[in-house]
């Protein structure tokens, strides 16, 4: 760094995981978890933040119980839990979610959060499902996109 300049501190992008995003990283579902791969990747290297609606973990184990068992889907959620920030599902994000015209309550409950919680985009598969909240909240991005949106990298 040149005499006189000043070091920018660089935040990281805080970043909302659907559900689909996060079980296709546990269950390796492809060709989503290697489009979602710069996500994980970004966490590692200090560019981003990941945050799960803490809801969604009994989503989570049913849906890879089915698939995995009982034990691997147990593991599935501590990786979560590792992994991720949970957010909160209190009251308040239950009434803002209900209050929100769109049609799928798991959809508004991820939407509420991204009001209520320091949230700088939502990454899901299916950001068609959240257009009508343009104006409304952060913007909901397909994982593949995300790279367009990382901060650079940290050096510590």
């Amino acid at each position: 760094m040149a005499e006189g300049e000043k070091q920018r501190d660089v935040q990281p992008l805080n970043v909302l995981v659907d559900t689909n995003v996060a079980i296709d990283w546990l269950n390796d579902r492809k060709p989503w978890s290697d489009e979602a791969r710069p996500l994980w990747e970004g966490r590692e290297m200090g560019q981003v933040n990941l945050y799960l609606p803490a809801s969604v973990l009994t989503d989570i184990f049913y849906i890879l119980r089915k698939s995995l068992g009982n034990n691997a889907a147990k593991s599935a959620v501590m990786r979560c839990v590792a992994v991720c920030g949970l957010l909160p599902i209190d009251a308040t994000v239950i009434e803002r979610a209900l209050s929100l015209p769109g049609a799928d309550f798991e959809d508004n409950v991820q939407i509420a959060c991204s009001l209520i919680y320091p949230i700088h985009v939502i990454v899901t598969r299916n950001p068609d499902d959240f257009a009508w909240t343009l104006g409304v909240t952060v913007p909901a991005l397909n994982p593949r996109d995300i790279e367009r949106y990382l901060p650079p990298a940290s050096t510590s």
